[in-house]
């Protein structure tokens, strides 16, 4: 029998099987932010085990809060800060160099075909994207990732959904995503591994298929995953010349990491996308979808673009090709986070923070921020927000307050519109 994507990483990766259905795997990096790697550095201390498995492969970024809003979320920051310091972790982003870590972590090249990646986030299947395995972990796993460099894992199954046909025009990755969610509920992929495959994805560029990946958990998955190809390799050639000779040669060994043509499936999905229309959740699940025509018309009063999902600098774009020239609604707050300092940098170079200032958005610096209701743009009580971002639980951006997931494209549309609207990218 064949192997999925994950099954080999995993072969490669196995260093024990204390159980059947458990195995410890060899990490190649662990990713931290300020949220969750302080309790863990702060139990290791307590434990007399500060010390770090290799300080080249872990990667550390303040990200969720930045800068600081009160005390609490600057103690967070000096904790991480002076372990750092104190174990000579190098690849360290500090207030200023930092963004967010989903997307910031891909843009230095730190995530390669047939890796291992944990972190104590669950977005991290974002970097699924690249052909390797990631996943958010908990205190216990972090812990022992950073002292020991392994993580122990159940089996992973994997779901594999074939993507065809053709995206519609005003279409997106993102669209793609909610209504992937919407048809397999929150519960879809539990502990399981989704490998995203079929020519709609293949013709996607890394940062949609990153939307797609980083989604993946909102269906429950362990990781979302798709097939290392040329266009991987193209986005990591400036990390990967000095290893390989050619980019040929890359996606040769890259190859590898291609699920066999009998690999074993726990499920697999056909989903023609041809005539998918823009999509937006309501109530207060992922799985809770509609076509965005069903719910034109609902009022907002706040638009957020940003974060993991959709803060990337072809997001930004998107955005500002419905935005340009226009003006948002009086009855609404506009608010654009790039990502990371380099998109904010090719924002301003491109003009499309004069775009999204002309039309009377807030641009604010990289951060997690508004989408885990803690800075840059929390909602009051009784608010609605419609937002690029992953998750639309009950009080997620703000005690009491509502979030309607959507793309970009779409979000822009809602801005000028004061409530959700299509965009008039799209022509359906």
């Amino acid at each position: 029998m064949g192997r999925t994507i994950a099954q080999k990483i995993f072969d490669d990766h196995r260093v024990g099987t204390p159980d059947a259905d458990i195995h410890v795997i060899r990490l190649d990096a662990v990713f931290c932010h300020e949220i969750t790697t302080p309790p863990a550095i702060v139990d290791l201390e307590a434990r007399g085990k500060d010390r770090v498995f290799d300080a080249d492969r872990i990667k550390v970024v303040i990200d969720h809060v930045s800068p600081a809003k009160d005390s609490k979320t600057a103690l967070q920051g000096k904790i991480l800060r002076e372990w750092t310091r104190r174990h000579a972790i190098k690849d360290f982003f500090d207030i200023g160099a930092n963004g967010v870590c989903h997307a910031l972590f891909p843009e230095q090249g730190f995530v390669r075909p047939g890796y291992t990646v944990i972190m104590g986030d669950s977005h991290t299947c974002t970097h699924g994207a690249f052909g390797a395995f990631a996943a958010g972990v908990g205190t216990t796993d972090l812990e022992v990732g950073i002292l020991k460099g392994v993580c122990a894992f159940k089996t992973p199954e994997t779901i594999r959904i074939n993507i065809t046909g053709a995206l519609p025009e005003g279409v997106f990755a993102k669209d793609v995503i909610l209504s992937v969610i919407g048809r397999i509920g929150v519960d879809g992929a539990t502990n399981k591994v989704i490998e995203f495959a079929g020519p709609v994805v293949s013709a996607m560029d890394m940062e949609s298929r990153m939307t797609l990946c980083n989604m993946a958990i909102e269906a429950g998955g362990t990781c979302g995953i798709c097939e290392p190809d040329r266009v991987t390799v193209d986005y990591l050639w400036p990390f990967i010349k000095d290893e390989y000779d050619t980019p040929e040669a890359a996606l040769t060994a890259f190859a590898s990491y291609l699920p066999d043509a009998d690999a074993d499936y726990a499920q697999t999905i056909d989903y023609d996308v041809s005539s998918l229309t823009p999509m937006v959740t309501f109530g207060y699940k992922p799985d809770n979808v509609k076509p965005v025509a069903e719910m034109a018309g609902t009022p907002v009063n706040q638009v957020y673009i940003g974060s993991c999902t959709n803060g990337r600098i072809s997001d930004l774009r998107i955005a500002a090709k419905v935005l340009e020239g226009k003006k948002i609604s009086d009855s609404v707050r506009a608010i654009v986070s790039p990502a990371t300092p380099t998109v904010y940098r090719q924002a301003l170079d491109e003009g499309l923070i004069k775009i999204f200032m002309d039309a009377g958005v807030c641009v604010t610096n990289p951060t997690c921020g508004a989408c885990l209701g803690m800075s840059n743009g929390v909602l009051a009580d009784g608010e609605v927000c419609g937002a690029t971002t992953n998750r639309n639980f009950n009080g997620r951006m703000g005690k009491g307050g509502m979030v309607h997931l959507m793309s970009p494209a779409t979000a822009a549309a809602t801005a000028i519109a004061g409530s959700i609207a299509n965009s008039p990218i799209f022509n359906g």
